[in-house]
């Protein structure tokens, strides 16, 4: 399985949250049909809480808020990326 970089953003925000984003293109894979491969990492240094959106097989897309984990349907990236940005702005108060 080959895969490409196509999105890396790493950054602090009001010295508190760290965001991860990593977007990688996949060639010819059953476990990534959509062929990419993705994580969005929101946490709250402060008190701990967490949003992570990702795609790792087995289980495919999901998302884990703090402890809770539940499944997520991938529309496409422009999707994602608002998905992850509406988590943030309900869950951590803050927007990205």
């Amino acid at each position: 399985m080959k895969a490409k970089l196509v999105r890396h953003e790493k950054f602090i925000l009001r010295k508190r949250f760290t965001i991860v984003i990593t977007v990688h293109e996949i060639e010819n894979s059953k476990q990534y049909p959509d062929k990419l491969k993705w994580g969005f990492i929101c946490v709250d240094r402060v008190s701990g809480k967490k949003i992570l959106m990702d795609n790792h097989h087995p289980k495919g897309p999901h998302i884990h808020i703090d402890d809770l984990e539940m499944p997520y349907e991938f529309f496409d990236l422009d999707q994602l990326i608002d998905d992850f940005r509406s988590l943030v702005t309900e869950h951590m108060g803050v927007q990205i």
